[in-house]
């Protein structure tokens, strides 16, 4: 949790103090609930606004928000995603941000809002968030992300754990804690079954040296624990008629399995990811059992397996295959299809000809960076062929390696398939992250796990048969009894064990929560009916994604109902937040939604047709540029004017020799509406020269010189270019280094009866481009930093003035809202940008003058 400060005034910063920072954290059975509450002091003799930002995990749905400001308490209203826009749109004019919520890192989203506060006044703003514990690796993981930016009087982070079972053990750290510093961290243990963490830092301890006002506090604080299990029925805890069922026996042996890994070796896996891929695999190799079975199957356009037939994991066997697997190289497009189905095959085949143990599972590991251009390139297809292939008899996981792979794809495929999908982050620890993903399905302990409850003792339950039961993970099942008389409630749990089948049933001993912690006031007494709700509602959406168009409208039907009927934001609902306004009786509308891992980006790009993840550079209109920087989650934009038929220099790679160049149009009886009308892109070392017109597409690669028009379907695959024309749209793609969308907009004048078409530029991944690269676009390719003087992107208002700080200029700008084609190719999304003047003069090196060309391809 923390504040920070962009001034509205003069004043200095110091004059909003920070005085209270609180993090609160109850976990009552693994459900755990957060409570974040922070004070700040407005010291001014004058008005300031205070930004309140907070991080928590994607997994926890925000239940509450509210301000206290001066008395006066403004609550947070969780309400229908689709009604809470049409009120929004209502309250709101057109151009104002209204996200609150966005992603942050790999495991967090950041909820943020501001308000502004009169002077000697303080505010209270107070999140709260819930979320159920998931066990990984033997462990459960509290984290919080602390970054108070500021010294705080009072800071503190307590946790108090509540495991009426037993807790077998507990640690605590934080990341910006050197060892010296970790005595800071408490631990308590209450009784076996209660633990209290706290970390409360004086001043002068938050220091990050002796008199610095900076503060040390900046990272993760982490608290890890696990319970005590005995073999049997596991844990039951019921409350106020709902129960939830814990199920993780200690001491079963692991299960054999079989299991093909999937590597794509297609062309954008090229250097890093390729590397990082050949690392992992030769970790995850040495990690295979004897008794278990494997098989390597490498995929570009074609399928080329390491043998044709499943592998005892020997130690000889083990060595020959990290032998080859080394040897990987990339090259080639992407037949996901042909390479899951020849899986498929090679594990049936072994199960029908009983070369693989009978009490075994048989898993597909699937690891790729792309988008399927080969082959079967649909994607409901591909789903279809391969849900039908599986036939349900074993397990896909799906890995998505870097930001250009369709998450929702692998994501539905996984589930429709008993398995699930991991993102894997282009970053330097990309190895570890596959070896940690492998780890958590690499030793399965039962298989077709059932947990029956009588019918006349449960009214309802969440899912109860589960595929797998793994080494360091567990089984929840959550439901409401018919009364709250536990005499009826008996459990049966049956699986499939390694030697043997696993049955038992019983009647469960349940603890009493006010005998077991009879000096605790109750905490929340609805703590089962909520883990019950936020359970269900989970498993809807999981739910919505793999069933027929009528079961998803039931799922998600049911999943709104309960969102709304517990207050929890879930991706159907929004947090509506009014919060008051500077001038006297005005109030202001802010909407809070939940993200999605959908597309190629990290929970972003939540209503786009089409996802565009890296920083977003485009062209088009008359003609506008827009550049966008989601790390600042805000955009820069400028327009050129120049007469029609100049060509302008907009993209150029001295180290490639790559050229994106523009010739402008113009419109009969308008002459101040400029659009581009002809693009020439070339690219000297691929061999590839694109001609691009409102008419037509002329096609230059490896000698032949194909014309396409922009009504045509066509597909176009070689080895160093990838095109793809639908609809108005053309995706290109040049291997290892570019991918970008032309499109062809029509511009209509109702009143004259008249329409221009023009063509515009979006550039999807340039991040091969040479850090050399300059031209109108190009020279925003790499890092753009900026700061705005006086004004918060995300309140700013429509036409609103300001000043950007841009490489050592002060330049005057205000906000516009331009259109961006990449992401809704017929609609276009409005994005608010700060519009720089005269043909983005002092954004733009040098003067417009000196991008003119005299050819199309110079």
């Amino acid at each position: 949790s923390f504040f920070s400060l962009q001034k509205r005034s003069t004043d200095s910063a110091d004059m909003v103090e920070v005085q209270s920072v609180k993090i609160a954290c109850a976990v009552m059975s693994r459900f755990a609930r957060t409570v974040m509450t922070s004070i700040a002091l407005n010291k001014a003799n004058s008005s300031q606004e205070v930004f309140f930002k907070v991080e928590l995990p994607k997994t926890a749905f925000i239940s509450n928000f509210s301000m206290e400001i001066e008395g006066q308490v403004y609550v947070g209203q969780v309400k229908g995603k689709e009604k809470a826009k049409q009120e929004y749109d209502k309250a709101v004019s057109s151009g104002k941000t209204a996200g609150l919520v966005k992603a942050s890192g790999r495991k967090m989203e950041s909820f943020s809002v501001s308000v502004n506060i009169a002077a000697k006044s303080t505010v209270t703003f107070v999140l709260t968030y819930e979320e159920l514990l998931q066990r990984k690796l033997g462990k459960y993981e509290i984290l919080t992300r602390v970054q108070p930016k500021s010294l705080v009087q009072d800071f503190q982070i307590v946790a108090d754990i509540y495991e009426p079972q037993g807790i077998s053990f507990v640690d605590a750290t934080a990341t910006f804690l050197s060892n010296d510093l970790l005595p800071l961290v408490k631990k308590t243990f209450i009784s076996d079954k209660k633990a209290h963490i706290s970390f409360s830092p004086t001043v002068e301890q938050q220091r990050n040296c002796s008199g610095c006002e900076a503060t040390i506090i900046d990272g993760d604080f982490i608290i890890n624990y696990d319970v005590r299990r005995e073999a049997g029925l596991g844990e039951v805890q019921i409350v106020n008629g709902y129960f939830v069922h814990f199920f993780a026996p200690p001491d079963l042996h692991r299960v054999p399995k079989n299991v093909a890994f999937v590597i794509d070796r297609s062309g954008s896996m090229s250097g890093t990811k390729m590397k990082q891929t050949r690392d992992a695999m030769v970790a995850i190799l040495k990690d295979l059992h004897e008794e278990d079975h494997f098989a390597l199957i490498l995929f570009d356009d074609n399928i080329k397996t390491w043998k044709n037939h499943l592998t005892k994991a020997t130690k000889n066997n083990i060595t020959e295959a990290i032998e080859y697997t080394q040897g990987i190289r990339d090259s080639g497009a992407t037949d996901i299809n042909r390479a899951v189905l020849k899986a498929v095959e090679m594990l049936k085949k072994e199960r029908s000809q009983d070369k693989v143990p009978k009490r075994s599972t048989d898993m597909i590991v699937l690891l790729t960076d792309g988008m399927p251009n080969s082959g079967v390139s649909n994607l409901g297809k591909i789903q279809e062929n391969v849900r039908s292939a599986v036939g349900g008899n074993m397990s896909l996981f799906c890995l998505g390696f870097g930001n250009n792979v369709d998450y929702s794809f692998l994501d539905v495929m996984s589930k429709q398939n008993k398995g699930l999908a991991r993102r894997i982050y282009e970053a330097s620890d990309a190895t570890l992250q596959l070896q940690g993903f492998y780890e958590e399905v690499a030793s399965p302990l039962l298989l077709d796990i059932d947990l029956r409850y009588p019918d006349n003792a449960v009214e309802f339950s969440t899912k109860n048969s589960f595929t797998h039961l793994f080494n360091g993970s567990e089984i929840v099942v959550a439901g409401r009894l018919h009364d709250n008389s536990v005499d009826n409630f008996l459990v049966e749990v049956s699986g499939e064990g390694s030697e043997k089948n696993y049955q038992v049933q019983g009647k469960p001993g349940v603890p009493k929560w006010d005998v077991t912690y009879p000096e605790d006031e109750y905490i929340f007494g609805d703590f089962t009916e909520r883990l019950w709700a936020y359970l269900t509602i989970q498993q809807l959406l999981d739910k919505s994604d793999v069933g027929s168009k009528g079961q998803q409208d039931v799922a998600n039907a049911k999943a709104l109902n309960m969102s709304l009927r517990y207050s929890f934001v879930t991706p159907l609902t929004s947090l509506v937040v009014t919060k008051p306004e500077a001038e006297a009786g005005t109030n202001k509308t802010l909407l809070a939604n939940k993200l999605t891992e959908i597309g190629c980006g990290v929970a972003s790009c939540l209503t786009s047709s089409q996802c565009n993840c890296d920083d977003a550079s485009t062209v088009d209109g008359d003609p506008h540029f827009l550049i966008e920087v989601p790390d600042r989650d805000d955009a820069l934009c400028f327009t050129i004017t120049d007469k029609p038929g100049t060509i302008f220099s907009l993209v150029r790679d001295p180290k490639s020799g790559f050229v994106v160049n523009g010739q402008i149009i113009g419109v009969k009886g308008r002459n101040n509406n400029t659009y581009f009308g002809r693009l020439g892109i070339s690219h000297p070392e691929l061999g590839v020269r694109l001609e691009v017109s409102t008419d037509n597409i002329s096609v230059f690669h490896d000698g032949k010189n194909v014309t396409l028009l922009w009504s045509d379907t066509e597909l176009i695959k070689e080895a160093n270019l990838d095109l793809r024309l639908t609809e108005n749209s053309l995706n290109v793609t040049l291997r290892h280094f570019i991918k970008f969308v032309i499109v062809k907009h029509t511009k209509m004048w109702k009143r004259r009866h008249d329409q221009q078409d023009y063509l515009g530029f979006y550039t999807v991944d340039s991040h091969h481009v040479s850090k050399t690269v300059h031209g109108l676009l190009g020279q925003f390719y790499h890092e753009v930093k900026f700061e705005v003087e006086g004004l918060n992107p995300q309140e700013v208002q429509e036409k609103e003035d300001a000043f950007l700080h841009f490489k050592g200029q002060t330049i005057k700008v205000s906000r516009h809202i331009q259109k961006d084609f990449s992401k809704d190719v017929v609609n276009g999304e409005k994005v608010p940008c700060w519009f720089v003047d005269s043909s983005g003069s002092g954004l733009v090196d040098g003067q417009l003058s000196d991008y003119v060309l005299s050819g199309l391809f110079d």
